[in-house]
């Protein structure tokens, strides 16, 4: 089997997708994007297309090797994005010429459904309490919500009460028995973050994500987690094992590697593995489309230190949640849960002449700029 063509599609709402033929006529699909910068992951898909024409599609560790390592300068956002796309793509290849999911690959899985959330709430989180409630009433038992939009690197108290207010309303909604993540999304200086979190203990939340920077150093890190009870997470921009274990060092308790940015599904399983050492779990990041969700789902069936899956369905940077997939059943969340994939590859047919129509409009999706009331800039 060889590798004969490789296809982009830019579609809505922020996502890239791409096709990998080969000559026996089995294709596979990626997710390779970068929120913001679609098209510049896709002119690094395409560059990298020149290691997988007339490649055997087959040899997945190779090629993941060659597409990491192949050239002198590597890693990052861009080059770890586009990577991913192809290691999905391969693996769903694999997969399909096999006739077996791509958890049956990996080992087989170690359970039988997953656990995922919903987000709920914007950037400025207002009704919070009715919002969560909606969600405990479609079945979910989990939700993630942002913290709180711009923060000044020393906030008021009145700014610091009302990240806690609404926590308190989300705990209120959800009852002891649910469970609240926290975004932070890298939006807090360190200072407030340590505050911050130790405000939080009272509604015990599950995890608070990704306190500070991810390129702040890992002491800074190390301070937040020192700082309360509450469950540290980080990883959504962090791209490989290497940028991982500095983290884990520290003591983070939940690694949330992206599918579609961390090097694809080869990657985020190593990940996890290394995870276990330290005894942390994984709870991979993943607000993106349908096949990149599919690919989260392989690894996540087959992961012991597996916590609980991000799913982007009524997320409201997605607007209104185009498919993209002929049945949207292997990824739908039921009562909160998500059953185990049966299908080949990654589990999903993708709507091919779906994406080609939408893909006539593309899109040209960007990350919001915000500025503090002094005008100065504002992390997102």
């Amino acid at each position: 089997m060889k590798v004969t063509a490789v296809e982009t599609f830019l579609v809505e709402p922020r996502w890239l997708f791409l096709k990998v033929s080969t000559d026996e006529g089995v294709s596979g699909w990626g997710e390779p994007v970068v929120e913001g910068r679609a098209e510049t992951v896709r002119a690094a898909v395409h560059e990298l297309s020149e290691l997988v024409i007339g490649q055997d599609p087959l040899r997945v560790e190779d090629l993941w090797q060659v597409l990491r390592r192949g050239g002198f300068y590597r890693g990052g956002p861009v080059l770890s994005s586009a990577l991913s796309g192809y290691d999905h793509a391969f693996w769903d290849i694999a997969g399909k010429a096999r006739g077996l999911p791509v958890h049956e690959l990996l080992g087989g899985p170690v359970r039988d459904r997953v656990r995922a959330y919903s987000w709920v709430g914007g950037d400025r989180p207002d009704g919070i309490f009715d919002a969560v409630s909606r969600q405990v009433a479609a079945g979910f038992s989990a939700v993630k919500m942002n913290a709180t939009a711009e923060m000044r690197p020393i906030a008021s108290p009145a700014e610091a009460e009302a990240v806690l207010k609404r926590a308190r309303e989300a705990r209120e909604a959800l009852g002891p028995h649910g469970d609240l993540a926290i975004d932070f999304h890298g939006r807090v200086s360190p200072a407030m973050a340590r505050r911050l979190v130790r405000m939080l203990e009272e509604v015990q939340p599950m995890f608070v994500e990704e306190p500070v920077l991810p390129e702040l150093p890992a002491e800074v890190l190390a301070s937040v987690v020192r700082a309360s009870t509450v469950p540290i997470a980080t990883g959504e921009r962090l791209f490989s094992r290497w940028e991982f274990k500095p983290v884990l060092d520290v003591g983070v308790a939940v690694v949330q590697p992206d599918p579609s940015h961390a090097g694809g599904i080869s990657e985020l399983r190593r990940i996890g593995a290394l995870a276990e050492i330290y005894g942390a779990s994984i709870a991979p990041h993943c607000p993106l489309g349908p096949i990149s969700l599919a690919a989260s789902l392989q690894v996540a069936f087959t992961t012991p230190n597996f916590l609980i899956q991000e799913q982007s369905a009524g997320m409201h940077y997605n607007g209104s949640d185009p498919s993209y997939l002929v049945d949207m059943a292997p990824v739908r969340v039921v009562d909160g849960w998500i059953a185990r994939p049966t299908g080949p590859g990654l589990g999903v047919e993708v709507d091919e002449a779906a994406v080609r129509r939408a893909a006539e409009s593309g899109h040209a999706w960007r990350s919001p700029i915000w500025r503090h009331d002094d005008g100065s800039f504002a992390e997102w």
